[in-house]
């Protein structure tokens, strides 16, 4: 009897691109490139030859729209975890160079690309190219690809300002996108840009944009708090990471119903969850992590799945000039806005190059100009042109993220090192104080707004840590201090850096004043690299003249975690493989 094979099955199909996905990210892997342009390149070649084996994968050019569903989770578990790094209390640091990064997204990029798209662009095809389509255009170049990003800096195992920056951002961004795509939408629909009604227009415009917004944060707020309230009174702990997921599903649908971003809505989500229990984050990623190889390696196929890179022949020369017009935009905004920041050139030179892939935003601006009516006259130049490019930009994107993180130098270092604690969060500059007391007091009031404060309350840490002063000076030379107490409860060391490069009188022992006070939180389970941290720091502050004045003279916090996790900064800052190594010498005994 013959066998009938029929594979339209959607978990068949599931299965064929997942497999052709693992395959293709670890071809790309061999040659040294990242995973996801193996992903998304394996899914085009799959849409480009997926009519001539339908037999055999039971796929097709319009198979990826069964699992539109299962794209919008992914999109959705991303842009959650996007939102809950946005920790308020821990971004202290980094607001202003965040502020002034949005502020050149907002501005720099889409202004580059509506004037190089209308005025060249119309010299290349004067027949297609409209300002209603650049203005559209201009909107979704503003869009990143979080889930892209966050990805290549999980295979670079990147850290450092950089990498802090970039992956705070990129939800940013990509909210800003769908704000000025919403503006530039409602305002082209009502007639504007060409229209009979523009100058009545800018007023809905604003209006739309306030819904999208209010209505997102109202689906993403009403979800996270209804969890957090099943988690303090039924949910058990074990059962926190698939209330998140909940959560997730409950905000992309919601937002689905009330026709607003799902992106936005699960980003709400994730800021609220954050800010609210920052414990509960944890759960839920530690609950996907398991999965996450599966989750991304099909979601990236399927990405690449909707892009058809026949199109680029269609319009090549708009494609090319979108790509380098939404570059040099994304490369300006991103310089001038971190060279206002002050942040170190690395950051400054490399940002911009990071911030190029494009992804799954872009693709539901994308889809929504196709649907709405009012944008028809646009719509097939906005595919066509915006599609192709995207499918560059992801394309190599990916490669430009991971280049640009390991020419700045951080790739690599999400390894366990000495000073893993004193990220930027935990450093502050120009402290101030009258005497020792008022130095503590400050630099513990910083350490309490963390998220790995110390488990007793803060009056009896400060008093522990007066106490451990009272008995012998904690100042030692060349104008370090590290005040500190040994915890009865905890599991890592954690404290906070106060800088003064004016210096503050003490009383230290040489009479030189105090430039450096380290403050630490060590539970008695830790004391063995509490005395690492004493020794490494004492060692390098009376021996490395280049680190100690560029330590004390750092003009930011973001400047000073540079020079402590610097390549240079070794000594003070080893991986805690090389511990039993380094810690033997100049080790203190005092506890």
């Amino acid at each position: 009897m013959p066998i009938d094979f029929t594979p339209d099955h959607v978990l068949y199909q599931l299965a064929v691109v997942l497999i052709a996905g693992i395959i293709g990210g670890e071809i790309f892997g061999l040659m040294r490139l990242p995973k996801v342009t193996g992903w998304i390149a394996t899914g085009i070649l799959i849409r480009a030859t997926a009519n001539q084996h339908t037999m055999v994968t039971g796929l097709n050019s319009g198979s990826v729209e069964l699992f539109r569903p299962y794209m919008h989770f992914v999109l959705g578990y991303i842009a959650f975890t996007v939102g809950a790094a946005l920790h308020f209390a821990s971004l202290r640091n980094s607001g202003r160079r965040l502020g002034l990064l949005l502020l050149g997204e907002a501005v720099f990029t889409p202004t580059v690309v509506t004037l190089i798209m209308y005025f060249v662009g119309r010299a290349i095809a004067p027949d297609q190219m409209t300002m209603r389509a650049g203005l559209l255009l201009a909107a979704i170049a503003i869009a990143g690809a979080p889930g892209t990003t966050i990805l290549v800096v999980q295979e670079c195992r990147a850290r450092g300002i950089l990498t802090r920056t970039l992956v705070a951002a990129v939800a940013l961004i990509d909210m800003v996108a769908v704000g000025a795509f919403a503006f530039v939408s409602s305002y082209l629909a009502e007639g504007g840009a060409g229209g009979e009604a523009w100058h009545s227009t800018w007023s809905m415009a604003i209006v739309s944009v306030g819904r999208e917004f209010g209505l997102a944060l109202c689906v993403g707020g009403l979800s996270a708090v209804i969890a957090l309230v099943l988690s303090r009174t039924l949910v058990s702990p074990a059962f926190l990471g698939p209330t998140m997921v909940a959560v997730i599903l409950g905000s992309w649908g919601g937002a689905a119903g009330l026709d607003v971003s799902g992106i936005l809505a699960c980003t709400f989500a994730g800021i609220v969850v954050s800010n609210l229990k920052h414990d509960v984050v944890r759960s839920a990623e530690a609950y996907l992590h398991s999965i996450g190889g599966v989750l991304f390696a099909a979601f990236f196929t399927f990405a690449g799945m909707n892009l058809d890179f026949s199109l680029v022949m269609k319009a090549a020369g708009l494609v090319v000039l979108y790509f380098l017009a939404r570059f040099l935009g994304k490369y300006v905004g991103a310089y001038t806005a971190m060279s206002l920041a002050h942040v170190p050139s690395k950051v400054r030179n490399y940002l911009g190059l990071a911030l190029v892939p494009h992804g799954g935003v872009a693709v539901g601006l994308i889809l929504i100009v196709q649907s709405d009516p009012r944008l028809q006259d646009s719509a097939e130049l906005v595919t066509t042109v915006g599609l192709a490019a995207l499918a560059i930009n992801q394309l190599v994107g990916p490669s430009g993220a991971r280049f640009a993180l390991q020419r700045a130098g951080e790739a690599n270092k999400d390894l366990p090192r000495l000073l893993d604690f004193l990220d930027e969060h935990h450093i502050t500059v120009d402290v101030t104080g009258k005497n020792k007391d008022d130095v503590i007091r400050t630099l513990a009031a910083q350490l309490y707004t963390t998220k790995d404060k110390p488990s007793i309350p803060q009056d009896e840490f400060v008093q522990k840590v007066f106490e451990r002063e009272a008995l012998a000076s904690t100042c030692l030379s060349q104008g370090l201090m590290v005040p500190h107490a040994i915890l009865d409860s905890g599991q890592e060391i954690t404290g906070v850096l106060g800088i003064s490069s004016k210096g503050l009188d003490l009383g230290a022992p040489d009479g030189h004043p105090v430039h450096a006070i380290l403050l630490l939180a060590t539970p008695e389970s830790d004391r063995n690299r509490h005395l690492e941290v004493l020794a490494a720091f004492a060692r390098a502050i009376t021996r490395d003249i280049n680190l100690r004045e560029q330590l004390y003279h750092a003009r930011s916090a973001a400047f000073a975690y540079d020079v402590l996790h610097a390549d240079a900064a070794e000594d003070i800052n080893y991986f805690l493989e090389d511990a039993l190594v380094k810690a033997g010498v100049g080790e203190s005994s005092e506890p």
